[in-house]
Order: structure tokens, then sequence, then C-alpha cells
């Protein structure tokens, strides 16, 4: 009978409607897959874009310096030597001090004279030596034949009429003239001067070294500043003398006398001593310049084979001693140098007109460059380091210069370096200081080193636990528990980190060194217990397993774990005075001679690890649950063991996911901040002892970012940890999806 369609049925309406819907979920294929592209391609470029960010903030500091001829002003014929040239801050004005005291000033914008300044003479005196102070201080001195020393003062005034920036130079005289010797005139001079304190070293006629230090003290009625006078002979000092300077602080003399260099101590002028003297020979050379580098803690001697070695003082056997510590070659004479204000840059120009600008920390060549000067008398840098005069061929040459970033250097970032007063080369991170001396020491090895020690030590603490955890909860724990272990925690993953920190700074460390004893039991007693717990789990009849809930026998576990915390704690002060004599951080530090800190590893570790726990544990949980359970079944029914199985079947086909649980947490740990900032004393130390503490990429940003100045070179270098941190994150990511991946292929056939 032939079929017949019911009046009913719409099979056109039907098929209309199918077709409707497939274009429907093509439409939402499409959509979903161009958005998810979208998102994707969104992200790698957000990452592009920091990673270009960073380095468009970090290229500076990698800059060559730069020194370019702006102009040069010719000053009058003389046959006075010059004994100080130098400008303001804003470089409109240079000034030119002779050995007679003279001083002019021109305006570098159009090279007119703005003023010249002489002393005022007593009668009948004249100048028979001159000396120059630090070129920070910009003063100067006089001996003059009657043996009187008059000491003047570089000033620049600035005002603002019309809103019109003038600068008016002057030179001051901070104190009235000083009788240094009443029989003699001052042949040679060298002076060091501050409000309260003045020291002067010179030669008399006789060619006698002597010491005069004038101490200030202000009179309480009158308010007027009372010297007080003393005079004595340098004793076995040489004769001849090339070259002679005193540091700034007034507790050294030195004087040059051929390849001999004489250190004397001068902290106190009755107790003068000879401290030091330093061989300066080399063979075939002559010492032509001998100058202090910035703050005085450096010497630089400059020879006529174009070699310039630069000496500090270094702990020794016999005390502080000066010894050379880097050299300088240039291609011939050094008839000139010149340090910076502030900074440990300097400048030498040989006689054929080539000019070196330098830096001795990272003992660098930043500049090099052949110039048409002429002779060179003398040379001074401006106060912000930006431009350099030379005096030469009774010209003042004015050079614009450009070195914002001196300090930094491959060197200086990851090798050792040898700094001022420092024993041996180190790795040191320390940015800033009180005082202008100071010289920012960038080594991003301690940072990296402390990043790497925080993110080890939270994975020894964490890795175990959360993978063991993941596999008895994924494998051997009943699902009516594992429905409540597993979301508590992964909850703990939403505790803001900060809390952590806080609780491991503020009652964690103090714990810990309250009951090292206990600490180190736990370490111990927990491992131990458990295994004891499990062997008589074990040991025990089946019918009394069989009495006991099956559901919940993990949670047995807990009294066992509190009874031993316990117990580890309640016997700790016992042992304490036992074995430590009450107290083991004083036995720890005297005893063993190993240094502890409140703030340390191990609490950054316990701390960390807290935080790491959640997301290994998560990720390794589902990897491990996952397994299909034919693959389990199967194994069983072949006659392995649950062991067997888990070890052989189970954990190989979740091996990518747990890898990629551990480099998760990894990454967490390399990067995490707040605990690190908190719980550790943040000391930039390179120690992998337990006991004490670090300083991590991510907490030194953290800490000092607030306070750098933007564009300067602390400011570019904490960038430059930041892109640090980036790429290390960025390698141990790729690392892992690289091993996942090869794990996921390898065991995808089980």
């Amino acid at each position: 009978m032939d079929s017949q369609v019911s009046p009913n049925s719409k099979p056109a309406k039907n098929i209309l409607h199918s077709h409707n819907g497939a274009r429907s979920r093509a439409i939402k294929d499409k959509l979903t897959e161009a958005s998810v592209t979208l998102g994707g391609t969104l992200v790698f470029v957000a990452l592009l874009l920091i990673f270009f960010y960073l380095l468009y903030v970090v290229k500076p500091i990698f800059d060559g310096a730069d020194v370019t001829f702006e102009k040069n002003i010719a000053y009058e014929m003389s046959d006075t030597l010059s004994l100080m040239v130098g400008s303001d801050e804003q470089n409109e004005v240079l000034y030119r001090v002779s050995t007679t005291g003279q001083v002019d000033f021109y305006s570098a914008l159009n090279g007119q004279s703005m003023g010249r300044f002489a002393p005022t003479l007593p009668a009948n005196a004249t100048v028979i030596s001159a000396a120059a102070s630090t070129p920070e201080t910009q003063t100067y001195a006089l001996g003059l034949d009657n043996g009187q020393a008059i000491i003047g003062a570089i000033g620049f005034g600035v005002t603002y009429p019309d809103n019109v920036r003038v600068i008016s130079p002057k030179v001051t005289y901070p104190i009235a003239p000083i009788q240094l010797t009443h029989h003699e005139g001052i042949e040679r001079l060298a002076f060091a001067y501050q409000p309260q304190k003045m020291s002067f070293a010179y030669q008399d006629g006789a060619k006698q070294w002597w010491l005069t230090r004038l101490v200030g003290e202000e009179n309480m009625m009158t308010e007027e500043v009372e010297w007080s006078q003393t005079r004595v002979a340098v004793t076995d000092a040489p004769k001849i003398v090339q070259h002679v300077l005193m540091t700034p602080d007034q507790r050294q003399l030195l004087l040059q006398a051929g390849t001999k260099l004489f250190i004397y101590d001068i902290r106190y002028a009755d107790e003068l001593a000879l401290a030091q003297v330093v061989d300066l020979e080399r063979q075939h050379a002559k010492v032509n310049e001998i100058t202090l580098l910035a703050g005085a803690s450096s010497i630089l001697v400059a020879y006529d084979d174009g070699v310039i070695n630069q000496l500090f003082q270094v702990l020794s056997p016999k005390g502080r001693l000066y010894q050379v510590i880097r050299d300088f070659k240039l291609d011939a004479n050094v008839v000139s140098v010149a340090s910076e204000f502030y900074r440990k840059s300097f400048v030498a120009v040989t006689d054929t007109g080539e000019l070196s600008l330098l830096y001795t920390t990272s003992q660098r060549q930043l500049f090099d460059a052949t110039f048409d000067l002429g002779p060179v008398k003398t040379m001074g840098f401006s106060p912000r380091s930006n431009a350099l005069v030379v005096d030469a061929g009774n010209k003042l040459h004015l050079f614009k210069v450009e070195n914002s970033h001196p300090e930094v250097s491959w060197s200086a970032l990851w090798s050792k370096v040898w700094y001022e007063g420092y024993p041996e080369p180190k790795y040191v991170w320390q940015s800033t200081s009180g005082s202008d001396d100071f010289e920012a020491k960038l080594s991003l090895m301690p940072l990296v080193f402390g990043t790497m020690k925080a993110a080890l030590y939270a994975m020894v603490f964490a890795v175990p636990l959360a993978i063991g955890g993941a596999v008895y909860t994924a494998y051997f724990m009943s699902a009516k528990v594992r429905s409540v272990v597993k979301p508590t925690i992964e909850i703990m993953e939403a505790l803001p980190t900060v809390i952590l920190g806080f609780l491991a700074g503020l009652w964690l460390a103090p714990l810990i060194e309250n009951n090292l004893p206990a600490v180190v039991a736990l370490i111990i007693v927990l491992p131990l217990s458990i295994i004891v717990s499990a062997l008589l789990w074990h040991l025990m009849s089946a019918k009394l397993k069989e009495r006991l809930p099956d559901t919940y026998r993990e949670l047995m576990l807990l009294p066992i774990l509190i009874a031993v915390t316990y117990g580890c704690f309640s016997l700790s002060p016992m042992v304490e005075i036992w074995l430590f004599d009450g107290n083991t951080r004083k036995f720890i530090t005297n005893e063993l001679g190993i240094t502890f800190d409140q703030r340390n590893a191990l609490v950054v570790g316990i701390a960390m690890g807290f935080a790491v726990i959640p997301t290994i544990f998560s990720i390794a949980e589902d990897a491990i649950f996952s397994v299909p359970r034919h693959l389990s079944n199967g194994s069983l029914a072949l006659g392995a063991t649950q062991w067997q199985t888990l070890t052989r079947v189970v954990l190989l086909t979740a091996s990518p996911g747990i890898f990629s649980a551990v480099m998760m947490g990894l990454g967490r740990a390399v990067g995490e901040t707040m605990i690190v900032l908190m719980a550790t004393g943040n000391t930039p130390i390179m120690e992998w002892s337990v006991l004490e503490g670090m300083r991590s990429l991510s907490a030194n940003i953290a800490v000092e970012m607030p306070e750098s100045a933007i564009g300067s070179t602390h400011y570019r270098v904490l960038f430059l940890a930041a892109f640090v941190l980036f790429i290390i994150t960025f390698f141990f990511n790729t690392i892992a999806e690289v091993v996942r991946q090869r794990l996921r292929e390898r065991y995808s056939s089980l």
C-alpha cells in the first residue's frame, strides 16, 4: 500500500528550520573563532608592547657618552699660569682663575668679559703660591710672601628682573687673611676649607713643610667664631715635591716626590704621622699629574706614557693602605686630568690633543677623540657635569658633554666590581645613600640570586606537599571528603599575598626565632609520625579496620599531627635550655658562626609555599583525576597493585599536567612581591643559608621605584630589573610548554 503523507506534517518547514539552525551555528562558530583569535592576538600584542616599552626605557643607559665642541673664548695674553677654570650650572658664564689670584669671567653666549676680580693684598705683599681645592667647592687659596694665606670662592648670583634670568658672577673671601708664618713666605701650598675647620699644608723658604690647622668655635655671647690655631712641622718630608694635595675631609696630606707618594695622617694635627709611602715607579715613565677623584677616596696618577692609575685604600693586615686597583691606557703623554664634581668620571688630555672621557669603577673609556687645542694648561667640569672647560692656547674651549649614565655597563651589572673602600671585588646592590660622594652600586646579581633563592625554598616546601596532596586527593581519597578538601585548598589561592606576608613577618618570623628547636624537630618528626601511623594502620587487624569509618580515614591523621606539633613546641624551651644554654640564636651566631636574620629564607619559604601550594595542587589534582578510568582499571585487572598502577600508569599519563603545575607554581614564586617584601630583611646578599634573608627583583622594584627620579640611572636600572624578571618568567614558561608538549606526545598512547 502506498504511504501517504500526513496532512499535519510539514517536512519542508523542518528542512528549512534545520538549514537556518546550521547557518546560525556556523555564524556563531565563525564569531567565536574570530573573537578567540582576536583575544589571543591582543594578548600577544600586549606582551610585545610590554617587551618593547621596557627596552625603550632601558636603552639609554647603554648609550655611549659624547663630547662636542661648542665655542672658544680668547683671553688676554698672560705669562701667569691658570689655576682653575669652570662654569656656572647653566653653562652661561665661564671663569678662569690665574695663579696670581686674578679671576676673569666671560659670557659663554657672546664671549664678552663679564668682569675681572683681583684680590686685595696687604701692603707690599705679593702672591708666590696658589692652590685649588676639590672641584665641587670652587675655592682656591693664595700664599703670600709675608706668610699669609687668602681663601677665595667662586659664586654666582641669580636674579629675574622682568622675568629674565640674569646670572651675576662674584668672588667672595669667606675669612680674613690668615697668618701662617711670621718669618718665611709660603712657597708651596695645599688647603682644605670648612666653615668651622681649616687646614693648610705649606713649604717655607727653607724647604720645610708645615701643617697649620684652625678650628672655629662660636662664642655664645657675641655669636662670633673664635679660631684656635695649631702649627706642627711635617718631619721627614721630602724637600723637592712635584705635587701636593689635601683631602677635603682634612684627614690626609699627599706629597709626591719623584716616584714616591708620601701619605700623612693629619686627622689630629698634634699626632701627625707618616701613614704610607706608595711606590709610583713605572719603567721608563714619569709622573705628570696627580689628582683626587670625586669623593677624594681615590687618587689618579697620570704618566707620560699615557697610563693613568687609580689607587684607593684597601684593608690589609697593616691597616687601610693605598694600592693600585685599575689602570687606563691612552695613546700619548697625559698632560692634564680633571674629575667630575660628584661622579667617578674623569677626563684626560694628551699632548697630541686626544681627549678621553673615562669612568673608573666600570673601567670604561666612554669617549675618545682628538681636537686641535694647543698646549693645555688646566680643565674643569661644570657643576652638572654636562660641560667641560679647557684652558689651552690662551683660549677657554667650551665642550658640551652628554654622559647621563656612566655607572652602567655589562660588567657593573653582572660581574664583580671593586668599589672604593671594599677589600675585594664584589657583587653589590646599593642604589642610594645620604652622601653626595656616594657611588651607586647597581649589580643585578644579588637581586637575581635573591629571586632564585626565594623561589627555590618556596618550591622545596610547596612541591612535595602540593603534589603529594594532589595524588592522594585524586587517586585515594573518598569522593565525599574530596568534595570538601579540593575546594578548600583552591579557596586558599584567593587569600591576598599581603596578608600572608603580614602574618609571616609579624607572627611567623618571631615564632620561628623563639622556637627554633621545635621547628627543626617538626621537619623530622612530622614525616616520621605519618610513616609510623601508616605502619600501625597496616598492622591493624582487619576486624578493627572494619569498625572504623572508611570514608573519613584520612582525617584520623589530624589528631596525631596536632599532638606531635603541640608536643614539639611544648618541649622546645627545655631542649633549648638543655642543648643551647637557653638561647638557640646566640648559639647559632656565636658558636656555629652562622648569621641569623629573624626574617629569613625559611620564613619566606613557608609563607610563599602556602601561596604556591593551591596553584600546584589544583592543576596537578585535575591532571591526575582526569586520567581515563579504563587505564587504571585495566592495570588493576592485569594484576598490578594500586601503587604500581599509580606510579607506572596514572602519574605518567598525568605527567604533562603535573609538570605544568610545578612550572606555574615556580612562575608565581619568581614573580611574588609582597611576601618577599614583608617576610625578609630585603638585604641584597648572595648567601644560600636558609637563616639569612635576600632581596628579590620584584621586591626591589616595589621598594625603590617610588623614590627613584624619573629618567635617572636608578630609575632605568629598575626597569632593567623588570625586564630581567620578564625574561626569566618567559623562559620558564617557554621551557614548561616545550616539556609539557613532549611529555604529552610521549604518553598520549597509554
